[in-house]
């Protein structure tokens, strides 16, 4: 029974866009926002200049005064100053040192193929990632003096540090991290 305001927030995608209920002050935020950042910045990966839609974004955000967030992933947060202060840190991160991003996709897309298998040998891992055509596109952006597999096995290695994944003799795990 609420009346949704609909506004474009790009930066993630071009065509995104996020709800707000002004009677409730709460805040639909997609991939715009969420509790420790925002989404995969995808024009950036073609060459576009998005991180300042990105901070556009935020800034929209911040003037509608939400009180309560439900963000595309993650739990509903209704610290919103903080998170927007978070994602204010990691877009700065990104602009100081695009690479950080890219790094950051291509981690991205990783996890994403965990959350779908929940576990892969690490010979299919390999196999589904020669086959992802983005990330062949982001290890040339980002290390292409660094060999393919030794590149993913950085980014692998990052999962399991943050805690996003895990790694026996098997394979890669999904984590709940």
């Amino acid at each position: 029974g609420q009346t949704w305001q609909v506004h474009a927030a790009p930066g993630h995608d071009p065509h995104s866009v996020l709800l707000f209920a002004p009677a409730s002050r709460t805040l639909i935020s997609a991939d715009a926002l969420w509790g420790n950042g925002f989404g995969v910045v995808f024009p950036q990966l073609d060459g576009l200049d998005a991180f300042t839609e990105v901070g556009q974004t935020l800034d929209l955000i911040e003037s509608l005064q939400p009180v309560r967030v439900i963000p595309g992933h993650g739990p509903v947060f209704e610290d919103v100053s903080a998170a927007l202060v978070r994602a204010r840190q990691r877009l700065q991160r990104f602009v100081d040192d695009p690479a950080k991003h890219l790094r950051y996709a291509a981690k991205v897309l990783l996890k994403f193929k965990l959350l779908e298998a929940q576990h892969l040998p690490l010979e299919a891992l390999l196999a589904w990632s020669h086959q992802a055509t983005l990330l062949a596109q982001l290890h040339q952006s980002d290390q292409p003096q660094l060999g393919f597999e030794a590149w993913l096995d950085q980014l692998v290695n990052d999962l399991v540090r943050s805690g996003a994944a895990t790694r026996d003799a098997h394979g890669v795990h999904n984590a709940n991290g």
